[in-house]
């Protein structure tokens, strides 16, 4: 091997956790065999110490983001004196924020720990939304929002990517759908707890209940953050609680499908990216879902118009997330079990869109609620260099969505944003393989054309 080639190859051993005492051309060869007993025993392990940390903070992640609304009906808009269009922007601006710090803090992720950035941020947040308990007008609560937004920016596109450095393409699907569960047990929690809060700590101290939400709720988060700092790992190669075998097989695992890209500079990240279709219509179905997704930001305030009040608007959300755990799991187990993602994408927008038109047309409560039940689950969804870029481009300029959906959320609207996501998935299908989206080694094609530059 020349030593280029070692040079680049230890580069990328560096990014996937390649011990350097193991020899990388004993890796390509059939010594790796898919699917033993060793695998699998490396796979629960690794399910059982990584999953559950991600879990719990992305309960809380969502639980800050979203309780929002349950304030808002709790209290906070008569407080606040803020009108519809004050409550959208105070929505909106979070996106906003989003959108612009999202894919820098990923890049800071790529090249530091996760077990430091990703509970220090989520630590961040969380004294940030006990700071609550001072704001008295619409600018201390757009502030606050940008604030949260810049810190909760890095945390799902970080996860992402350490997800993607821990399993495998066809491994991924089913542990995404489970850590999504964290957004649905914080909606149907989330509900329960506003209710007791804002109802039980009402003037206690001198502070509203809504306030309490967001002080209760934040504390939690820091004690969550300063744990996470003891239990989530990095990469396999820095996991004390593997053995040397089991660090040595979860990057083999790794190695077979990962290109041989050198570590490169951001800029050279985002151009890579950039040229790829493949990210923008995956921009385009997550966008259009996302701005659809804005609906439940309004679960509180929708369950209002349906008749409900005091505690019942906070308990009738429950329902909803409960729905939506069921068809997450179902889609997610499905998707990973028949390779077909990009169908289970066109079922579930086309559940959606059916969805969204009853809720259109109907006018009894009942069958609004319903139908808001089974639209809920769609609507609420390369080198690690490559990856760091990808994931928030495609997340924030999804999140973009949200800006505009939390204006404009008409069920007719959506009913159009979810076709939209349909098509953009068949089209996917029908251009890339849905088993394995095929991979262009980008960097490799522009050595090459490098190379012919310079015999020229």
């Amino acid at each position: 091997m020349a030593l280029d080639d070692k040079i680049r190859h230890q580069h990328h051993d560096d990014e996937v956790g390649l011990p350097h005492s193991v020899n990388r051309d004993e890796l390509v060869t059939p010594e790796y065999v898919e699917g033993t007993p060793d695998e699998a025993k490396l796979v629960r392990k690794i399910d059982l110490r990584l999953m559950p940390t991600l879990i719990v903070m992305y309960i809380f992640n969502y639980l800050d983001r979203t309780n929002i609304g349950n304030a808002k009906v709790g209290g906070m808009q008569t407080d606040l004196k803020l009108t519809s269009s004050d409550y959208s922007l105070v929505l909106s601006i979070f996106f906003v924020g989003y959108l612009i710090f999202e894919p820098p803090a990923v890049m800071i992720l790529a090249r530091t720990r996760p077990s430091i950035f990703l509970p220090a941020i989520m630590t961040a947040w969380g004294a940030v939304s006990v700071a609550v308990k001072g704001i008295d007008s619409l600018g201390g609560m757009l502030a606050f929002r940008v604030v949260l937004s810049l810190l909760e920016a890095g945390f799902f596109p970080g996860v992402m990517l350490l997800l993607s450095c821990w399993y495998k393409p066809s491994e991924l699907s089913k542990r995404i759908a489970i850590f999504y569960c964290g957004t649905i047990l914080a909606g149907a929690f989330g509900g329960l707890l506003a209710g007791g809060i804002i109802d039980g700590m009402e003037g206690v101290g001198g502070v509203r209940g809504w306030k309490w939400l967001f002080i209760i709720e934040g504390l939690a988060t820091v004690i969550v953050g300063v744990v996470a700092f003891f239990t989530l790992p990095d990469y396999p190669q820095n996991t004390k609680w593997l053995s040397e075998d089991e660090r040595r097989l979860a990057s083999m695992r790794l190695i077979i499908r990962e290109d041989l890209d050198e570590k490169m500079p951001y800029k050279k990240a985002i151009l890579l990216s950039i040229r790829d279709p493949k990210l923008w219509l995956f921009m385009l179905a997550l966008n259009v879902i996302l701005a659809s997704g804005t609906v439940s930001y309004f679960f509180p305030t929708l369950m209002g118009a349906l008749g409900y009040k005091g505690r019942m608007v906070q308990f009738m959300t429950v329902p909803i997330y409960a729905v939506t755990l069921v068809i997450n799991l179902a889609m997610g187990f499905s998707a990973d079990y028949t390779r077909q993602k990009a169908f289970h994408v066109i079922g579930c927008a086309g559940l959606a869109v059916l969805s969204f038109i009853i809720c259109a047309a109907s006018t009894s409560f009942p069958v609004r609620y319903a139908f808001i039940c089974f639209a809920s689950p769609v609507t609420m969804f390369p080198g690690r260099e490559r990856r760091a870029v990808s994931v928030p481009l495609i997340n924030g300029f999804g999140n973009l969505a949200s800006v505009y959906g939390s204006v404009h959320c008409g069920f007719a609207t959506m009913t159009c944003f979810m076709f939209i996501a349909g098509v953009t998935a068949f089209v996917v299908k029908w251009i890339w393989d849905d088993k394995g989206l095929e991979r262009i080694d980008y960097a490799a094609q522009e050595r090459q054309e490098e190379a012919e530059r310079r015999k020229i």
